[in-house]
């Protein structure tokens, strides 16, 4: 059987997994045998945690996509060069042609 693309990317996996960690962790600490303080105490702790995770993550995916449009101006700046090039090479053909 052939590979198939599933259409996300990796930072949309990896967006998934966290999301999915945080929804877990929150129910764990929702369902854990503790007085109402404590619980309140460690989802403080844990949204704080997760605030400081996700500013993070947003700075590695800002920083990763300007590193896919440097790439991507680079590419477009190489083979606009190249097309340049041959249409200008076809010009001269066709005008050594058109004299001979």
């Amino acid at each position: 059987m052939g590979q198939q693309d599933s259409g996300f990317s990796a930072g949309t996996v990896l967006l998934s997994f966290f999301i999915g960690g945080i929804l877990g962790a929150g129910v764990a600490l929702l369902t854990a045998p503790k007085t109402g303080e404590e619980t309140r105490k460690m989802i403080k702790e844990f949204a704080e945690d997760a605030r400081d995770r996700a500013g993070e993550y947003a700075g590695q995916v800002k920083e990763k996509a300007s590193g896919f449009v440097d790439k991507g101006k680079d590419f477009i700046d190489k083979e606009k060069n190249i097309i340049t090039k041959a249409v200008e090479a076809g010009k001269e053909a066709y005008e050594r042609e058109k004299q001979g």
